[in-house]
């Protein structure tokens, strides 16, 4: 397999991965409206003021507040849903992520199934001709869940005809990296957003919807609640998200795939080969943390170490399969 392609599998994994991310957090969070009825007490700054924002939280669960005040400056609805969704200038749009990822199809066209194609281009299509303002003309909800019910079914394409060959398996090490990252940043978010709450807004009733929204925003409530029923938490629901084993949005779950399809590929130079046990061996050791956490550790990680330091690490896992498998130095984002 071509370096280049190997980089456009990967790339696909990950980019239906963030669209999908992206649709479900800003859906969640639309109609979150606990925060917006308490006062921000006088003399904040005005970075923690902007950090107590449902909105400003969701650009700092995607990692891109740097670029988004540099564009827009304050936080407001109009502005923070038009920047993940329809702005062609972020990198990390919805619109622009589907782009790529059918540009990437599209010049891997003869060795993938037609129908991967079919969905990726009408995906697309169909995004590209929306306009700001039309996720509230036609319900908020309907509009993001549309995009989910696309990028479902282009994994459910991908899982069911695509031989388990070099291709599928470089796709869902894309998709399970990226998905690592993006629980690992809502939770790192959720985490700074939470220690900066009032200290009359820390109480059971006025944080509930936000611990819901946090876990709602990958699919996790109703699951959460057969393992701790009422039992909400900060903790509980770190260890959840970060320690579950049968969750498929967990880092243990996430990680452990991603060892999977690693472990997949096949390669014939013995210098690839050599590289790619190298970063094996980085997966191996960072569920070996995992596998040492504990309950404990995560109570008393109050400032987010844990959730940085795996962060961290899993950018590293991006930078090693650049530097292993593709033409560039390093990954592009």
């Amino acid at each position: 397999m071509l370096n280049r392609n190997a980089e456009a599998l990967f790339w696909i994994g990950r980019y239906m991965e963030r669209a999908e991310n992206h649709a479900r957090l800003i859906d969640v969070h639309y109609h979150l409206q606990s925060d917006d009825s308490h006062t921000i007490p006088k003399g904040e700054p005005g970075e923690k003021a902007q950090s107590l924002c449902k909105w400003g939280r969701i650009v700092d669960a995607l990692g891109s507040r740097d670029a988004y005040e540099s564009q827009y400056g304050s936080y407001t609805e109009q502005d923070v849903v038009l920047y993940i969704t329809l702005d062609r200038d972020n990198a990390n749009s919805l619109v622009t992520c589907v782009n790529h990822a059918r540009d990437n199809v599209r010049t891997l066209r003869e060795k993938l199934p037609s129908e991967l194609w079919d969905v990726t281009n009408g995906f697309y299509l169909w995004l590209r001709e929306k306009q700001a303002g039309d996720w509230t003309r036609e319900s908020p909800h309907q509009f993001f869940g549309k995009i989910k019910d696309w990028t479902a079914l282009f994994q459910g394409i991908t899982q069911s005809v695509m031989p388990r060959e070099n291709e599928f398996h470089f796709i869902e090490c894309g998709r399970y990296l990226e998905r690592t990252e993006n629980t690992l940043r809502i939770m790192q978010s959720a985490i700074t957003s939470r220690t900066l709450l009032p200290s009359d807004m820390d109480s059971g009733n006025d944080v509930y919807p936000f611990l819901q929204a946090v876990l709602r925003s990958v699919s996790g409530y109703q699951t959460f609640r057969r393992y701790y029923a009422d039992g909400f938490s900060q903790e509980a629901i770190m260890e959840f998200l970060i320690l579950n084993e049968v969750f498929p949005r967990s880092v243990h779950y996430s990680l452990h795939a991603l060892d999977e399809h690693l472990r997949g590929i096949q390669l014939q130079e013995k210098q690839l080969r050599t590289a790619h046990d190298r970063i094996i061996r980085q997966v191996v050791k960072l569920k070996a943390e995992l596998a040492c956490l504990e309950r404990e550790d995560l109570q008393r990680d109050e400032e987010g170490r844990v959730t940085g330091h795996l962060l961290q690490a899993a950018g590293q896992l991006g930078v090693s399969f650049a530097h292993t498998f593709f033409r560039m130095g390093e990954v592009s984002a």
